[in-house]
């Protein structure tokens, strides 16, 4: 459990606009470590999937990944030519996406996607990719698993076509599995079957998860550690436990005020004021510093370090002396 599988120092990756330069992730530092589930969450725009896809080398133009490491098994994926990260895209790390209906294919069937990453990176048959292909189909619990397969993503409901995305991402059983927004687009009862499908692949597989949400409920029921994102840093790091606890920064308070816990007790939810600032021109200081109820002057000058707690509890606030 304690060691790095993926560890991620200054990664900055921006984005050339006609409007200007949008910094959406601007130095992060994180570790996910073997047989983890490892939470990254904030609101939405804060950089969470820009981060996940920086992991995997697909930035999109008119991105540029344009500093940092990211150390795989002591390899920096970022000096990797486009054919050896082709070689761990998918078969080492994999990559569950937020929109199952966009990252399907309409004009294949289930079976046929599924089968093309073992086909790829174990040298099958196109006839044993498919025998793999209803194996991984049955194992992520969709009922009859050959008729399945020979079905187009248009015809599966959403909790199906997510079921489809993750048989496809473990059909190279990858060591690292990034899962950016799982449950996102089905209902609160398939969430929880598409949690508890996961935890139990990631316990047979032993493998980490990096899951990506909004949402700390997720967070408190699935995750080992926690990583709070605002506006392209990271802004506190702890073990799950210890963040509900004991939360440090001033906007992981906020998150975690925000959850309707006893919530008869409460006439309304509580909110952080404001919004998150524009990343072409984020605030100078503490990025957080226009919603926080807590700021110094020290907070709109000075851009606060990251410093570290005890027992891996990191948070970067000069409130805590950084």
């Amino acid at each position: 459990m304690n060691t790095p599988l993926l560890d991620v120092k200054g990664l900055r990756t921006y984005f050339y606009t006609g409007r200007g330069v949008v910094k959406a992730v601007d130095g992060v530092n994180f570790i996910i470590k073997e047989d983890e589930v490892f939470c990254l969450v904030g609101e939405t725009g804060c950089g969470k999937s820009v981060t996940a896809l920086s992991i995997m080398r697909l930035i999109p133009y008119p991105g540029k990944i344009l500093d940092g490491s990211m150390l795989y098994k002591g390899k920096n994926l970022l000096k990797l030519s486009e054919s050896e990260i082709r070689k761990i895209r998918g078969r080492e790390i994999a990559m569950i996406f937020q929109n199952p209906m966009n990252s399907l294919n309409p004009v294949f069937t289930i079976g046929y996607q599924i089968s093309e990453a073992p086909i790829t990176h174990f040298n099958l048959s196109r006839q044993d990719g498919w025998k793999k292909a209803v194996e991984l189909i049955e194992k992520v619990k969709m009922p009859d698993a050959e008729v399945r397969a020979k079905t187009f993503p248009h015809v599966l409901s959403g909790g199906m076509r997510q079921r489809s995305m993750i048989a496809m991402m473990i059909s190279c059983e990858p060591n690292l599995l990034i899962a950016d927004e799982p449950t996102t687009s089905v209902d609160v009862t398939i969430q929880a079957q598409l949690m508890h499908l996961l935890k139990e692949i990631k316990e047979k597989r032993r493998m980490s998860i990096m899951l990506i949400t909004h949402n700390f409920g997720l967070v408190a029921e699935t995750g080992d550690r926690v990583a709070v994102m605002y506006c392209g840093k990271i802004v506190e790091i702890g073990s799950v436990k210890e963040i509900f606890r004991e939360p440090m920064h001033p906007y992981t308070q906020g998150l975690l005020r925000c959850l309707p816990i006893g919530f008869e007790r409460k006439k309304q939810l509580d909110s952080i004021p404001g919004t998150i600032p524009n990343p072409i021109n984020p605030p100078p200081g503490c990025r957080f510093y226009p919603r926080c109820k807590y700021t110094v002057e020290k907070c709109k000058l000075q851009e606060p370090l990251q410093i570290d707690l005890g027992k891996g509890h990191l948070v970067a606030c000069h409130l805590c002396g950084g």
